[in-house]
């Protein structure tokens, strides 16, 4: 069996967070799973017992998911945040993204897609659908262009960067290139800083504006994955 994950439904819906619930706990790797019907709860929960990762809706009161991921980020730098929403727009996706959001996926994905993200964000990958992310290539250029003294990515960063982009764990990343992953993370805090960065799914949106990574090869990672 997996490793044990504990989950966090936050959604202002009472029956979205029961069938959520319904669905998590049908699977042997969901340990717990808590609920919140805002994000004012959500910070409180989060800071009681840390899930792995916390599912977000973003249209709620009295603060909004893009809120409280920034609230929650703020307090817990590592919280991985999956927003569960039935918004694509522009306005809604580059935000939560920018706050911290380690990844993005629609209300209408099917289960086993879900569980999928849940996995890879709780194994500390990025998971945006490849829809998702090209709305985003469009506006990650106000955020992925380095000023013009920034010191640019050396062979095997640019080469660790393609990996991140793939969605591939830092375990992964070290296991292809043959070094630690202590090596993997410091490659990657070297990335995050000298790009301007503040996460792996940032760095993602990087990757394909530059063409340093392709949508082509996130579809078939995640199609590899879903599939094995």
């Amino acid at each position: 069996m997996s490793n044990p994950i504990t989950v966090l439904i936050v959604d202002d819906h009472p029956i979205v967070r029961k069938g959520l619930r319904t669905l998590l706990l049908s699977e042997a790797e969901i340990q717990a799973v808590y609920e919140a019907e805002n994000g004012v709860q959500a910070i409180q929960i989060v800071q009681q017992h840390q899930p792995d990762v916390i599912l977000m809706d973003l249209v709620m009161t009295p603060i909004n998911g893009v809120q409280a991921i920034e609230r929650i980020k703020a307090n817990h730098p590592s919280a991985r945040i999956l927003v569960l929403t039935a918004y694509a727009e522009d306005d809604k996706v580059f935000p939560a993204i920018k706050a911290g959001a380690s990844g993005y996926v629609l209300k209408d994905i099917p289960p086993e897609e879900l569980l999928q993200a849940i996995r890879d964000v709780a194994s500390g990958q990025s998971f945006l659908h490849p829809t998702i992310a090209a709305r985003l290539m469009r506006e990650i250029t106000q955020i992925s262009t380095p000023i013009k003294d920034s010191e640019p990515l050396t062979e095997r960063e640019v080469e660790v960067l393609r990996l991140i982009a793939r969605g591939l764990s830092n375990q992964e990343i070290a296991s292809s290139l043959h070094v630690s992953e202590r090596t993997v993370t410091t490659h990657i805090s070297n990335i995050l800083d000298k790009l301007h960065l503040a996460n792996r799914t940032q760095a993602t949106l990087y990757a394909l504006r530059k063409g340093i990574a392709s949508l082509y090869d996130q579809e078939n990672d995640f199609f590899l994955r879903k599939n094995t």
